[in-house]
């Protein structure tokens, strides 16, 4: 197995494609990247700027280049010696005609050999979705939609279809002979009954009405492909069999005005296998599973071998082949067994690099049964932001955030509020389906007999919003401890909260602990089994939405913890407890990944660490929130009594600003337009003023001049003057808090990884704001410079870049240290033990100190934390022997005597066994130590 010493994520799209990528490796190379980690690179729907929307695994996205210059690509990657992570997307494709399987079913109903590729209900109680798949894609009521001329009907040489803009979607072909049969007497009587081209048309309805509809046979395809070829060669040979196709058409597509010459349009959409709806029908009807709430993406049955083996064929050929030396799994947790499915990948590729999108939850960790070296590193990223924030004052960033919102904002009945306003809004209908499925099993049971829907569905939905994690992993006939745990902890507070549903809780508590009765048949023991399966996979969907896509962006103490999967109601850790996540993370997955910016981050990791200085200094925050209040006070409007934007609203945007200010203001006015879209983008998310699927024009207008005010450099001169200062402090700090972050993540156990552009400052906010084109060649002619001074005594080079940190450069140069010591002695990093070290003095809360030690091999990381009440603001690293003349770290005996600092260059003597951080620290805000033995 190739595991990696540092991971790259490339972003892949039709402004960087593969071609670009090869343009970079050069540069990858000599920063000290191992191993590329890609964003999904096989056929998206057209335009995709992500790769999430996947609609055929078994080819390369054609907009970020060919199989060839894939295949140059990877040569140049190989021969450097580099690995590629792929990242894979098995749990669901693009509801869009370029999706091939499902474009068949479409077609084919249960004559397609892809009938039962996608999770859908073909059975469903709604007599109205019965053999039909819900798409739920018009941004009208049908009606209006198909009486306003939205939707139209299309001949091409592929076949007859339904379009609506860019969605096209294949007629049943049975429903083929509705088309061509209109007028036909007509048509006999116009040409007569030896008109060749008539006969032969009459020859296609045969077949088409004739087709062996029940099952998928070489037959039948091979009578589907002659006819749509015989009919199109007819059309392109005969102008007036065309020219009568064209008419019927035109027919079909009636006349805007005259709601009645829809009908056969509307006759005959009612004859396929799938139904066109409004957009806001799967809130609350819906039979398929959808990726989280997004309705034209549809799960997969990954969980069937037949799909398993079809969509995996190319990745595990790449894999097989060398291609690909690692995998990253897309949202695991929407998996319907994810152990199972993760086995069965293992034993096609048993030597390959696997690595999880998995959110764990405070105090969870990844299941030890599965066979992957960890997850994508977001438990990482949310300790180390909690521990660079000052816990002990909570309490008075709590009255804080009271007095200046206006409201009490707990944060756990925040977040049960918002999973159930997703599951009214946007989930009703998943819930619906569940229901069911327990109602149509209980009645088998006597103790369900009595079950109403309302009842259960009621039950359902406190279950789900009460759930303290993203899912629970049953799967077989027993719990195991974990699982078990998190339905005790869950039961006993929702019977608490729900006395009225207490019967159908126990009823359902009964099944989620797998108690089945053992004289049941197989057959309804596998039904409760699937049950619980499907339960598990909308837990996780809707912990993401509630959490992710709303609270975190409604609950705004101090928004540099509301992170994916992170949980901002901790307000700040201990050192210990950092040191004890580590040590875990060593025994348990010790080549995870450490993440501390990721394309699906709310903010940048360098932004993330400015907002959590603020967590230092309440008092002065307060000040400060109250001088921003008054001055823009003028901007804001009232609307029914309120004024607008509210006073959580203000306080996330004053974090933004302090987050995100630019250092330079060369792009002031993009910089304006990006606060815009971030602050408009997390006020839908939030769903309190607004929200997407009913926008507040009024309150949007609002937010956008209030923005366009605050940050109008003359209207508001007054601002600028107190709000500038305080930035700077702020940006000062977060400079130092970065460079900690940075040599925690290379050095503590796990894999670095470095989200693209993040090797210089990170200021950018969610996407698709992050997804910016990064410049390369910047980034490359500066660390050209950097290895050309490397050469040479380069503290002088450190005074300066920190002193001046706005380009960047100290964070590229201590990423470039940092890598090549990891590559240089990459066994000390995979294997070596980690240890905290003890810290004595006056000032030893605010570092952090650890070892890794591996046979003669031995290094020794101190970083600075909490800052504010350390160093004065653009204090000089020349006095760090006064700051810290009193605190030490203790070395152990066994430790060698002579180190070297890798920043510096410089020896280090450790005499006494312990260092005095004020010698550490003296050109260089952190020290990494490395020694042999």
């Amino acid at each position: 197995m190739k595991t990696p010493r540092s991971t790259y994520r490339l972003q892949f799209n039709a402004n960087f494609t593969f071609n670009n990528a090869r343009s970079i490796l050069d540069y990858l190379e000599k920063l000290g990247i191992s191993d590329i980690y890609a964003s999904p690179i096989f056929k998206a729907r057209k335009g995709s700027t992500h790769g999430y929307d996947v609609v055929n695994n078994q080819e390369l996205n054609p907009d970020i280049g060919t199989r060839v210059e894939f295949e140059h690509l990877m040569e140049t990657v190989q021969a450097k010696g580099l690995g590629w992570l792929q990242d894979i997307v098995p749990n669901h494709m693009a509801i869009d005609s370029g999706n091939e399987f499902l474009m068949d079913i479409l077609e084919n109903g249960p004559a397609s050999a892809a009938y039962n590729y996608f999770d859908i209900d073909w059975e469903h109680p709604y007599e109205s979705l019965r053999g039909k798949l819900l798409l739920p894609i018009l941004g009208d009521l049908y009606k209006e939609c198909l009486e306003g001329g939205q939707i139209k009907l299309t001949y091409e040489r592929e076949g007859f279809f339904f379009n609506y803009y860019e969605h096209r979607f294949p007629l049943k072909i049975e429903t083929y002979a509705n088309v061509l049969s209109h007028r036909i007497d007509r048509l006999k009587a116009d040409l007569g009954n030896t008109h060749s081209g008539l006969i032969k048309l009459l020859g296609v309805l045969y077949i088409v009405k004739n087709l062996n509809s029940a099952t998928e046979s070489e037959e039948r395809k091979g009578q589907v492909s002659f006819a749509k070829t015989m009919l199109w060669e007819l059309c392109s040979a005969d102008s007036t069999i065309a020219e009568f196709i064209d008419e019927n058409l035109t027919e079909f597509n009636g006349k805007e005005g005259d709601p009645s010459s829809f009908s056969l349009l509307d006759a005959l959409h009612s004859e396929q296998f799938f139904k066109l709806s409004y957009w806001k029908v799967a809130t609350e009807e819906l039979n398929y599973r959808r990726f989280f709430t997004v309705n034209d993406l549809i799960s997969v049955r990954a969980e069937d071998e037949h799909v398993f083996v079809d969509f995996h064929a190319l990745i595990l050929s790449m894999a097989n082949k060398g291609v690909f030396t690692g995998l990253r799994i897309d949202h695991i947790d929407g998996l319907y067994n994810p152990r199972k499915y993760l086995e069965r990948l293992r034993n096609q590729i048993p030597d390959l690099y696997l690595i999880v999108e998995k959110i764990l939850a405070h105090d969870e960790y990844l299941r030890g049964d599965w066979p992957v070296q960890g997850t994508t590193g977001y438990d990482f990223m949310n300790m180390v932001s909690q521990m660079m924030s000052q816990s002990g004052n909570e309490k008075r960033f709590e009255k804080l955030y009271k007095r200046f919102s206006g409201e009490y904002r707990d944060f756990n009945t925040l977040l049960l509020e918002k999973k159930r306003l997703i599951i009214n809004r946007h989930m009703a209908g998943d819930i619906d389906n569940l229901a069911l499925l327990i109602k149509k099993v209980s009645s088998t049971d006597r103790r369900g007999t009595d079950m109403t829907m309302h009842g259960l569905r009621s039950a359902i939905i406190e279950l789900l919003a009460f759930f303290p994690v993203y899912r629970t992993y049953i799967h077989s006939g027993t719990l195991n401890r974990e699982d078990i745990q998190i339905l005790d902890e869950t039961f006993f507070i929702v019977k608490k909260n729900n006395p009225a549903f207490i019967r159908e809780l126990e009823f359902i508590e009964h099944y989620l602990y797998l108690r089945l009765d053992p004289s049941a048949s197989e057959h309804t023991q596998q039904q409760w089994l699937n049950i619980i399966m499907r339960f598990q996979q909308f837990s996780g969907p809707l912990m993401a939405k509630g959490l992710e896509d709303t609270t975190l962006y409604d609950y705004n103490r101090l928004i540099s913890l509301n992170e994916v999967g992170g949980y901002p109601d901790k307000f700040g850790v201990q050192r210990g407890a950092f040191h004890k996540f580590n040590q875990k993370r060593f025994h348990l997955t010790p080549h995870t990944l450490n993440a501390t910016s990721t394309h699906d981050t709310k903010r940048g990791e360098d932004a993330r660490m400015r907002i959590g200085v603020l967590s230092e200094i309440p008092n002065e925050w307060e000040r400060m929130l109250k001088e921003f209040a008054r001055i823009n006070k003028n901007f804001k409007k009232k609307i029914k009594g309120e004024l607008l934007p509210d006073g959580n609203d203000e306080i996330f945007l004053y974090q933004t600003l302090l987050g995100s200010w630019p250092f330079e203001q060369a792009n002031f006015e993009q910089f304006i337009e990006r606060i815009q879209a971030y602050t408009l983008k997390a006020a839908r998310e939030a769903k309190v003023h607004t929200e997407w699927i009913k926008p507040d024009e009024e309150f949007e207008n609002i937010l956008r001049d209030f923005i366009n005010s605050v940050l109008d450099r003359q209207l508001n001169k007054s601002f600028f003057d107190i709000f500038i200062p305080f930035q700077e402090k702020i940006a000062w700090y977060g400079v130092r808090n970065s460079l900690s972050q940075l040599i925690l993540k290379c050095c503590s156990p796990g894999v670095p990884d470095l989200y693209q552009g993040t090797e210089l400052w990170d200021l950018n906010l969610v996407d698709p704001d992050n997804r910016r084109p990064v410049d390369y060649d910047l980034r490359s002619s500066m660390l050209s410079d950097i290895a050309i001074m490397e050469e040479q005594d380069y503290c002088d080079f450190l005074t300066k870049s920190l002193s001046h940190p706005e380009n960047g450069a100290v964070k590229l140069f201590l990423l470039h240290q940092l890598l090549k010591l990891r590559n240089s002695c990459p066994t000390l990093f995979e294997c070596g033990s980690y240890a905290p070290l003890r810290i004595e003095g006056e000032h030893k809360n605010h570092l952090v100190a650890f070892s890794r030690h591996h046979n003669d091999q031995y290094l020794i990381a101190v970083v600075p934390r909490l800052l504010t009440n350390v160093y004065q603001q653009n204090s000089s690293l020349s006095n760090s022997d006064q700051v810290w003349s009193t605190t030490a770290v203790e070395v152990p005996a066994s430790f060698p005597n002579h180190f070297k600092n890798v920043l510096t260059g410089k020896s280090v003597d450790v005499v006494g066994a312990d260092s005095t951080v004020g010698e550490l620290f003296k050109d260089f805000p952190g020290a990494v130590l490395f020694g042999c033995q």
